[in-house]
């Protein structure tokens, strides 16, 4: 018998190994107790902060080396840029806030 080998197309493995991360994502960010909400926006805010990286080399390292590279990437780094930004500034300022919920309140 012969067994004919056949390839998955790139795409749908991709694909199915996003659908898991969003899945395992969800549960692990909804299972977690509020005392550790404050270490998890600082691990976001790392995970952003590779984000921002690889935005800047989209939208930097073409025009740096005098090519042109394509448009829609560079507008995608930019836009990635913007928004990991954001939500970096965000993390920062709800973790400034709990931990200053667990300080003594001034008379």
């Amino acid at each position: 018998m012969d067994h004919i080998a056949t390839a998955v197309d790139p795409f749908v493995f991709r694909l199915s190994i996003f659908v898991m991360a969003v899945f395992v994502g969800y549960y692990v960010v909804w299972s977690v107790t509020p005392a550790l909400h404050t270490p998890l926006m600082s691990v976001t805010n790392a995970i952003s902060s590779v984000i921002v990286v690889g935005g800047l080399l989209a939208v930097g390292v073409p025009m740096a080396t005098d090519s042109s590279g394509p448009l829609w990437a560079r507008g995608l780094g930019f836009v990635a840029l913007v928004l990991a930004s954001v939500n970096i500034f965000g993390g920062f300022l709800v973790t400034q806030r709990m931990l200053g919920m667990y300080q003594k309140k001034k008379k």
